[in-house]
């Protein structure tokens, strides 16, 4: 259960989780029957539940629930990343659309600008967890629709989101063109058979908006509140961790020193597992550089921190003559293109759906300032499109520190080329039902909700920071679960691949607790 700080609280836990997101919230739930000591630090708190959770102002002009941070580009200039600091993390905000990499994602593939690597192990090792994630975020899916579609043990949990009138006209005009659409593969607790009973109520402000009655699956409302049931879990809020504290030896982690309202102080466990997402779990271990570890914890390889990943993104907003009047829009997708495209041998990326885009999300994307009556009009006459292209792992992407510790996110873009004609494919696509506007907007380098790679895995020290378990090669008691550990992530969101490796990690600890 969790206690405010200070009262109950004790100094020495068996494990210590920094992150309440995606990676260390599931891997409190999959620990908390253990009976270990078990405690979950946030550096935010429980997103308040209030009418502002649906209110596009607040989510889109006011970005009302976004981290205050100010991190810095390769040239010095400063951004605010579009991160939250939540218990949940990003997952409070998120798309809640959860797919599997394909298993050709585990192996070496050639794309137009590159190789994307090859995991360690192979798609066959993660089913079984991809299979227990999706039970756990009650994943609504139909197989047999999508052509990439990986092996799968057993069918999806429950029975996918139907389209509503208007999607799934598109989704019969695109079968006729020769494409496969598919249903998305979505994380929300509803029945379709009985909507009545149903916590989730088909709303329009679902993408990218908290969940006000809390039936988007979440790592806080499908991990940490069900952890916390267990008397050995404890949950710490508003909690900075700031340093992690080598022993003499420099070999395990033996102080957590954490920064809170009341001040700083220092705890410890047997296991510290860090969460904190790819680029602040990078930031924490480079912060903890001491007289053995130089160059930042578990940096032998001077690995942590590089390639950094974020998928690249574009959003597609198409007009039609046609009004759209889609409440729950993001039900379909497009793999047709994963793999290869209709005249390219190297893969072109996903396309999917988002939700409904509202007039002050258009505002966001217009490529120049239009009055509200407008916007207005193009937001009944849109359907809204999200491109995802896989980019690769550079070193010279990456996260550092500046002189006064402030996070540095170095990153040029890469594999730029597949996008590009991805959006390309789909305008001329959609042309033929009628689409004659479109407006591309790639997100920039403050749009983060991706990141991956910084403390990739591997079986070679000297070119990896984690071991096949996420544990760091030169910390015995020291692991990362977020999606730090990528090797190269596909074009598929990654989130329930964050989810089933920390269901994978929980069970290796089981084995060694």
């Amino acid at each position: 259960m969790s206690f405010v700080y200070q009262v109950f609280m004790a100094s020495h836990y068996d494990i210590i989780v920094i992150g309440a997101g995606a990676g260390g919230g599931t891997l409190a739930y999959a620990l908390a029957p253990t009976g270990k000591s078990i405690l979950l630090i946030e550096r935010g708190d429980y997103l308040p539940r209030e009418k502002a959770n649906w209110d596009p102002d607040k989510i889109f002009i006011e970005r009302r629930y976004q981290a205050q941070d100010e991190w810095l580009d390769a040239k010095m200039r400063p951004f605010n990343p579009e991160t939250y600091y939540l218990v949940g993390g990003n997952t409070k905000l998120y798309g809640a659309a959860l797919q599997r990499m394909r298993a050709e994602d585990f192996g070496e593939v050639r794309h137009a600008e590159g190789i994307s690597p090859a995991w360690p192990f192979t798609y066959e090792m993660l089913e079984p967890y991809y299979t227990r994630a999706e039970s756990l975020f009650k994943i609504h899916g139909q197989r047999g629709e999508d052509p990439t579609e990986p092996p799968m043990s057993v069918e999806y949990p429950y029975p996918a989101m139907p389209h509503e009138p208007r999607i799934q006209a598109i989704a019969d005009h695109l079968a006729t063109q020769g494409l496969h659409p598919l249903h998305l593969t979505l994380a929300v607790n509803r029945d379709v058979n009985n909507p009545r009973r149903s916590a989730c109520i088909r709303c329009d402000t679902c993408d990218p908006y908290p969940c006000l009655v809390d039936a988007k699956c979440d790592a806080q409302t499908a991990c940490v509140d069900p952890a916390l049931t267990y008397d050995n879990v404890t949950l710490l809020t508003q909690t900075y961790v700031s340093r992690l504290i080598t022993s003499a030896t420099g070999d395990r982690v033996e102080k957590v020193e954490i920064q809170t309202p009341q001040g700083t102080d220092y705890l410890s466990a047997d296991t510290v597992v860090t969460a904190c997402g790819a680029i602040n779990s990078a930031a924490l271990l480079l912060r903890s550089a001491n007289d053995h570890h130089p160059q930042g914890l578990a940096n032998s390889s001077d690995q942590v921190g590089r390639n950094l990943m974020k998928h690249n993104h574009s959003a597609l907003i198409a007009i039609a003559p046609t009004p759209n009047p889609t409440i729950f829009q993001k039900t379909l997708a497009i793999h047709d293109y994963y793999f290869n495209g209709p005249d390219q041998d190297y893969p072109l990326g996903q396309i999917q759906l988002t939700g409904k885009a509202k007039w002050q999300r258009l505002k966001k994307m217009a490529p120049t300032e239009l009055p509200q009556h407008w916007l207005e009009y193009l937001s009944q006459h849109s359907v809204d499109w999200w491109l995802t292209t896989e980019d690769l792992p550079d070193p010279d992407n990456r996260v550092t520190l500046s002189r006064q510790g402030q996070i540095q996110v170095n990153f040029t873009p890469n594999n730029l080329k597949p996008h590009y004609e991805l959006a390309g494919v789909l305008e001329q696509h959609l042309r033929q039902l009628g689409f004659y506007l479109f407006w591309h907007k790639t997100m920039e380098l403050a749009v983060s909700w991706h990141q991956i790679g910084t403390c990739r895995m591997g079986f070679d020290p000297q070119n990896s920071v984690l071991d096949v378990n996420c544990r760091t090669h030169d910390i015995d008691n020291l692991y990362v679960v977020d999606a730090s550990f990528f090797p190269s992530m596909g074009a598929m969101n990654p989130t329930l691949t964050i989810v089933a490796n920390a269901l994978r990690v929980a069970d290796h600890l089981k084995s060694m607790l």
